[in-house]
């Protein structure tokens, strides 16, 4: 049996407030399988960014592990900790995060840049993902001549073109109108399935929960069973 992509055990998470301790997340712990793909839902506030914020190494837990291809996240220094992001996640958010002076080409590149891969086999690459989900012909755009769909699908390009073991995206089609949405989220999961990644989502969609292999409901910050 193949080691979990992603294993998560006992992880809490606290915050101080003008109250005092509030728990954001109870205990929560299960593990994802390589080329799985799950939802985690629930209503807002329930502590669902927060749980992927955890699983991407953007955020702490206050106790508890998060396993990433095998190792413990958090025990890592903060340079490892970023290599093994670079390596094992693609991240695709609600809001593109494209940087406005690039073009897309360069947006997609940017993570091999930062791999220090050398800019002709980047920009082959991220060229490559580019015509994959449809924007062959925009490869020069920057993000402000670029229509909300088209930003969303560089951005899913942009977290794709490392081969990542997991893509996590947070609301990745909540700002755009539904059938844009639709298209980006069609995508999403061919590009996920062609290129054999694991794939976490937060969605207020119950349609698009509907069409992951697994649902992860979280209420008041506990993972129901």
């Amino acid at each position: 049996m193949s080691e979990p992509i992603i294993a998560v055990e006992s992880v809490t998470k606290q915050v101080q407030d003008s109250t005092g301790t509030l728990t954001i997340l109870h205990d929560i712990g299960f593990t994802l399988a390589p080329r799985q793909s799950a939802a985690i839902v629930g209503a807002s506030g329930s502590g669902k960014s927060t749980l992927l914020h955890l699983l991407g190494g953007l955020d702490r837990p206050s106790a508890g592990s998060v396993r990433l291809v095998g190792e413990e996240l958090f025990a890592l220094d903060p340079a490892a900790q970023g290599r093994l992001r670079n390596r094992a996640l693609g991240f695709v958010y609600q809001f593109h995060h494209l940087l406005p002076e690039f073009s897309a080409l360069e947006n997609v590149a940017m993570p091999l840049t930062i791999r220090r891969m050398d800019e002709t086999t980047a920009h082959r690459k991220a060229r490559e993902m580019l015509e994959e989900v449809g924007l062959a012909h925009r490869v020069a755009h920057r993000p402000g001549e670029l229509s909300g769909g088209e930003r969303q699908r560089v951005a899913v390009a942009r977290a794709l073109v490392t081969s990542p073991a997991c893509v996590l995206a947070d609301e990745p089609t909540g700002n755009l109108d539904r059938e844009n949405a639709a298209k980006v989220y069609d995508l999403i999961v061919e590009l996920n399935r062609r290129h054999n990644a694991a794939f976490v989502m937060v969605t207020h969609d119950p349609a698009l929960a509907a069409r992951m292999e697994r649902r992860l409901r979280i209420t008041d910050g506990r993972l129901e069973s």
